[in-house]
């Protein structure tokens, strides 16, 4: 599986690219249909500390699951998007089984 991870407006240091790689991956041994994901990384420019954003979108078969969510450090708002997605892959494997 293939992740890539961007960050706009801003350098991301290696260890923050390596912790995001390392949640998306593990997220696709949830499912085995994850074919890739792609992360952006943004600083908002507004005046607030939760101004770090994170989206993801995992690359799945017949359609793509999406997150974004907007935090106070890049780690947390990684960790609340995974979170996210990790519903949207439990509902999509449910939507699987039942035939839907």
């Amino acid at each position: 599986m293939k992740v890539t991870v961007q960050s706009i407006k801003f350098d991301a240091d290696k260890k923050l690219v390596d912790f995001v790689e390392g949640k998306v991956i593990k997220l696709a041994g949830l499912y085995e249909g994850v074919i890739g994901g792609e992360v952006y990384l943004r600083l908002d420019n507004s005046a607030t500390m939760d101004n770090k954003i994170a989206e993801i979108k995992l690359n799945i078969p017949g359609n793509d699951l999406f997150a974004k969510k907007q935090c106070k450090s890049f780690e947390e708002a990684t960790d609340t998007a995974i979170a996210a997605l990790r519903r949207q892959l439990r509902k999509h494997k449910e939507r699987q089984k039942s035939g839907k």
